[in-house]
């Protein structure tokens, strides 16, 4: 790394987050890049406490700035934030993980050593106990999350997108920042996707390290996957094309278990969706007996049932819904600069 290091900005968008901000704000207190750096940090309007203990960290050290983020999605606040940004590079964090020491060293050690555009590591998902952990286990099975190769935390190279990411400011403002999706969610995957279709690649490097919390039940990543899945399918609506084949399989899932069950219903024989069905739960059972869990696998086999079904719901969901709300919200929020 040379020794004229590049000024950073670290990006993070809240809301209600007070049961993860502290320990993700003193992982990011302890980071020892030799730059100047500074965080902004974009709060959608929390009413749980965030907003005091950010206060709190804002006094304590002035490098830390709090700005509103009035549409409390997740893209507008970090647009904005990168609009008060004083970094030449950007590297976007999240309040639901916490950060090895060397993550933004080692960001902007990735971005200057590669031609990327952006650079990032794996999604390293840690709990501690309970379905979270099950969760967790879940999201290391490529039966159960998809083959995408963020999810393997030993792969380094070119890839489609990366968890979170570091780029350089001007690139970011340059591409038009964040799109933000009535879902609420597949920005990061969308600008990927963009900087990708203009021959801009996306580098990823296993040594960038940190920790994500998954969701603690099996409402909350429902709703979670089920905004995954619907993303995708805006991401086709704004762009006019898929971005990646792969989530076709949860959707096809959902369409062969509609159509069995209707047959079925109708007075059809029962063995196509019996048969589905059985196929399924033994694929569940089978990548569950590989997951190295130490807990009862019927906990992993319910996550990746619960990832698998709410993500084809949302796909299929945010297709239904037509390309009229994706397009709507696209002309109605545009990035502050």
């Amino acid at each position: 790394m040379p020794d004229a290091l590049p000024s950073v900005t670290v990006v993070i968008p809240v809301f209600d987050e007070a049961t993860t901000i502290d320990a993700c704000l003193e992982s990011i207190a302890d980071q020892d890049y030799r730059g100047d750096w500074g965080v902004v940090i974009a709060d959608g309007g929390s009413t749980d406490g965030t907003l005091d203990r950010l206060d709190r960290w804002a006094r304590s050290d002035g490098r830390w700035r709090v700005i509103h983020n009035p549409l409390r999605r997740q893209s507008p606040g970090l647009n904005l934030a990168v609009a008060a940004a004083s970094g030449e590079v950007i590297v976007r964090m999240d309040a639901h993980s916490t950060y090895d020491r060397d993550y933004v060293t080692r960001s902007v050690g990735a971005l200057l050593e590669t031609d990327a555009v952006a650079v990032g590591g794996p999604i390293r998902p840690r709990a501690a106990g309970g379905f979270a952990r099950a969760v967790a286990a879940a999201m290391r099975i490529p039966l159960m999350t998809g083959p995408g190769r963020f999810h393997r935390e030993d792969h380094r190279g070119f890839v489609d997108t990366v968890y979170l990411g570091a780029f350089r400011r001007a690139d970011f403002v340059e591409i038009g920042g964040l799109r933000s999706f009535p879902s609420g969610a597949g920005e990061d995957a969308d600008l990927y996707w963009r900087w990708r279709r203009v021959g801009r690649g996306v580098w990823m490097d296993p040594t960038i390290r940190s920790d994500y919390r998954p969701r603690r039940s099996p409402r909350t990543l429902f709703r979670q996957y089920f905004r995954y899945g619907q993303a995708k399918a805006e991401m086709l609506w704004a762009n006019g094309i898929w971005s990646s084949w792969r989530p076709l399989a949860p959707a096809l899932l959902i369409v062969g278990l509609v159509v069995g069950g209707v047959l079925w219903a109708s007075g059809g024989s029962p063995w196509p969706f019996g048969l589905l069905v059985l196929l399924w739960i033994g694929a569940l059972v089978l990548a569950a007996a590989h997951a190295g869990w130490p807990g009862p696998r019927l906990l992993v086999e319910v996550a990746g049932g619960v990832m698998h079904l709410s993500y084809g719901l949302g796909l299929w969901w945010g297709v239904t819904r037509g390309p009229w709300p994706v397009r709507r919200r696209l002309r109605t929020v545009q990035p502050p600069w």
